[in-house]
Order: structure tokens, then C-alpha cells, then sequence
């Protein structure tokens, strides 16, 4: 079987793709700091997977550290790289912060892919390239505008770097831009874990359905589109998930055009944000606490994909539609919310 190495496979994208390269024949492991993950999202890959994976606990931004597992795994082909901050709000308000962590990982997965001569690199990438476009919905050669975050520019920048790393190295390299994963895996045995309090819409929605959030903003309903509120386009995380399966396959088989190629993942579907309420209404019959407040810095307007290349190049088939995004992510909110009852029933001090 073929090794992948997998960065940040703890989280909650990573931890969705290990299990489809386990489904589809590879053999995996992770390296995560867990400063941002919990460790034991693993133990559900284990479930549903049969397979124990190895996660190696260690910084990114530590070379040598990084180096000692590529020492350890001489016989990894490919690698996956997720581990990276990612709140957009966050980045606005710590810059030097996300360029550092962001940066410096990838700068020294690259100098190990170099050093080691893995020959194959795919990147976790994101729509905040495109900045806010001019129309949508964006084609991979949408020219990208000025990024609206901290975040944003590192994606930009690590773009940049993996492709001109890709000129000189010859690693054969994809850049994979999502649009907004949700949901759970369909077992409810992992899902999305956000560390404190989350900022992506969907857990935000489910954490107030639950009653773990008294209410939930709407940032902004004066922007123009079609009920004021901004247009994302959301798209099911084992969607997300199985197009890295099928980026290494189609590298592995060398199907590809150039050192590096880069794919747009979403469904092709605009969805504002309380659209998006709405349809977790319908699926969950809860009615939702929400307000409407001024705009947050940092966000787009309107953004969603023209996926025609994935599909037709990749053969990527996205096949969750929004209402079992939000049904797979309520049921993993509920099974949280029985597990966390039942700890502090085994153990009163944690109440």
C-alpha cells in the first residue's frame, strides 16, 4: 500500500480523509500537535476504518522534529497538508501570528518533501484566494483579488511557494481550494470538534440549536445579494474528503498536465447564510435563536464555485446535498451532546 503522510489529521478535514484513504486501499499516518484538534477524533477513524492510525504529536514549525519522521517513514510517497490556523476573524486580529505558524509549516514540510524526494504534495488550500471576485461563480483562472484576511494571504502565499517549489523540485503538486466543508461523517463517530467557541456558521448553528449557545449572530444583512446576508457555498466534508483520494490517484497514475494543478471543491450552489438557517430548520424542526448584527471584518460577500474541472479532470461528483449537510451535522452535535451528559453523569466534578 502506498504510505500518505497526513498534516493536521486530527482535524476536522484531515481526520475525514484519512478515513476515505483508508477505504480506497492507503496506508496512513498523521502529524498533529493537537494544539487545535483533539487527539481522540482518531479513535472514531479507528472505528470506522478497522485501522489504527499513528499520529506523531509534533509541531510543524519544528524542522527537526518534522525531519525525525521522515527519517522514521523513508517510504512515504505522498503528502497531504492541512495543519494551518484557519479563523478568518482571528487573522485579522493576530496577523503575524497566522503568517508565522502558516508559513513556516509549509516552508519546512517542503524542505523535508526536498530533502526526501516525496514526490507527491497536495494542498489544502481555500476560496479566500479569490478575495472578493468580480463575478461569480469563480473558474481556477478567476484572477484572485486582494485576500480579506491574514488567513486569506497564506493560502495566496502558499500557493505561490508550493508552485514555484514545484519548478524547481519537480514535486508534483496539487492545490485543492475549498469553499465551506460542513457536516459530520454519516456513522456520527467523527465530525467537526471546534476548540472553544467556533466561528464557521454551521457548528455555530447546531451549538445554538443544542442550547450550548444561548443565540447566534448574523453578521450583516445590508450586503448585495438576494436576502442581504453573505452567499457561501457549502459542501459536505466527505465530499472534501474524497477528492484527496482521488488527487493522489490521478498524481500516482499520472494523469496530470503539470507540476502543479490546482482544482476548485464545491458544489457549484450559492447558499446565503440564512438560507442556511432555514434549511436547518426544516431538517431539524428547531427553531433558531438567531439576531442580525453589523458586518465582521474579513468576510466576503458572495463566493461559490464553478466545479466543472474537478469533475471532469479528477472525476469528483460531490453527493451530499445541503439538507444532509445539516442532517449529519445535527446528528454529530446530538451524539456530542449525549456523550458530554453521560461524562458528567460518570464523573459529578465536571459539572
Amino acid at each position: 500500500m502506498s504510505k500518505i503522510l497526513v498534516t493536521g489529521g486530527c482535524g476536522y478535514i484531515g481526520s475525514h480523509t484519512i478515513v476515505d484513504l483508508v477505504e480506497n486501499g492507503f496506508d496512513v499516518i498523521s502529524v498533529d500537535n493537537n494544539s487545535r484538534s483533539n487527539p481522540h477524533i482518531l479513535d472514531g477513524v479507528e472505528k470506522i476504518t478497522g485501522k489504527k492510525i499513528k499520529n506523531y504529536k509534533v509541531d510543524l514549525c519544528n524542522y527537526d522534529d518534522l525531519f525525525a519522521i521522515f527519517q522514521e517513514n523513508e517510504d512515504v510517497i505522498g503528502i497531504i497538508h492541512f495543519a494551518a490556523y484557519k479563523s478568518v476573524g482571528e487573522s485579522v486580529k493576530k496577523p503575524l501570528m497566522y503568517f508565522e505558524n502558516n508559513l513556516t509549516s509549509l516552508i519546512n514540510l517542503l524542505k523535508c518533501v526536498k530533502e526526501f524526494g516525496t514526490p507527491y504534495f497536495v494542498f489544502s488550500s481555500s476560496c479566500t484566494v479569490y478575495g472578493n471576485p468580480d463575478h461569480v461563480p469563480v473558474t481556477e483562472s478567476t484572477p484572485p483579488r486582494a485576500a480579506e484576511s491574514a488567513y486569506g494571504y497564506t493560502k495566496q502565499m502558499g500557493e505561490q511557494i508550493i508552485n514555484e517549489f514545484a519548478k524547481s523540485s519537480g514535486t508534483q503538486s496539487i492545490l485543492l481550494r475549498y469553499f465551506n466543508p460542513v457536516g459530520a461523517h454519516p456513522s456520527c463517530l467523527i465530525g467537526e470538534m471546534p476548540v472553544g467557541k467556533p466561528e464557521n456558521l454551521v457548528p455555530v448553528i447546531t451549538q445554538t440549536a443544542i442550547g450550548k449557545m444561548a443565540k447566534m449572530n448574523v453578521y450583516g444583512d445590508d450586503y448585495p445579494t438576494r436576502d442581504g446576508s453573505c452567499v457561501r457555498d457549502y459542501i459536505h466534508v466527505c465530499d472534501i474528503a474524497h477528492a484527496h483520494t482521488l488527487a493522489l490517484q490521478y498524481l500516482e497514475e499520472e494523469r496530470n498536465n503539470g507540476l502543479c494543478e490546482v482544482f476548485n471543491l464545491g458544489t457549484g450552489n450559492g447558499v446565503t447564510v440564512l438560507e442556511a438557517i432555514k434549511a436547518f430548520e426544516k431538517i431539524s424542526g428547531v427553531p433558531l435563536n438567531y439576531s442580525i448584527d453589523s458586518r465582521r471584518p474579513g468576510d466576503v460577500i458572495a463566493i461559490y464555485a464553478n466545479n466543472d474541472l474537478a469533475r471532469k479532470v479528477l472525476g469528483w461528483n460531490p453527493q451530499f446535498s445541503l439538507d444532509e449537510m445539516m442532517a449529519t451535522a445535527w446528528k454529530w452535535e446530538q451524539k456530542l451532546h449525549t456523550d458530554e451528559k453521560l461524562l458528567k453523569k460518570q464523573d459529578p466534578d465536571l459539572n
